[in-house]
């Protein structure tokens, strides 16, 4: 696959990334047995996941939501200034906290299948468009983006906040940004309080 193949691989998953994650969260809401006990373990997660995610939607704006990339500035402040990807990272918390509530009376192989395969599913979408994503960035704001990823890794947050943060925190973009992603959690956990009342 050349270059041109590979970007344009890269854009069409980025433009339905939501959509292509969708598929592991109705496999759990359909193949999932919650109890008690996984929803309490689970829940907490997802929550926090969330909260992660609002974090960093507060610093970058609802230019996440779009189909193509954006980034009218470039953002190193609040959760950025410990990891490169916060939203993805918040996301994939999410996705475990949901997976683990999801498959408490699950047995042992269709559980690591429900839960592995969908982080398995988010990592590939992930692996696909954070270089996408990079490589705008690269060539939007050059040797201060390169600085950036020299200081703060991709997905393993810093335990201590690099220096020079630049960006500022805006929760009234919250609810607007995160419209989607609010009606998504509130649809698996509705369905997950059904589940598991049924069970």
């Amino acid at each position: 696959m050349d270059d041109s193949d590979n970007d344009e691989l890269q854009a069409l998953v980025f433009k339905n990334r939501g959509l292509l994650l969708t598929i592991p969260a109705a496999l759990l809401a359909a193949c999932g047995r919650p109890s008690a006990t996984s929803v309490a373990l689970g829940l907490p997660l997802a929550f926090a996941g969330e909260l992660i995610r609002c974090w960093a939607v507060g610093y970058s704006g609802v230019t996440t939501r779009g189909d193509a990339v954006e980034a009218p500035q470039l953002v190193t402040a609040g959760p950025y200034a410990y990891v490169r990807n916060p939203l993805y990272v918040g996301n994939f918390i999410t996705a475990l906290g949901f997976a683990v509530a999801f498959t408490g009376r699950n047995r042992g192989s269709t559980k690591l299948a429900l839960i592995g395969g969908s982080l398995a599913a988010m990592a590939a979408v992930y692996a696909t468009i954070v270089p996408h994503e990079e490589k705008f960035l690269r060539s939007q704001f050059g040797a201060a983006f390169d600085r950036y990823c020299e200081r703060v890794p991709p997905v393993i947050p810093r335990t201590e906040p690099a220096d020079g943060g630049e960006g500022t925190w805006n929760p009234s973009v919250i609810r607007e940004a995160e419209s989607r992603t609010f009606a998504t959690f509130g649809a698996m956990l509705g369905l997950l309080v059904l589940k598991t009342l049924r069970e």
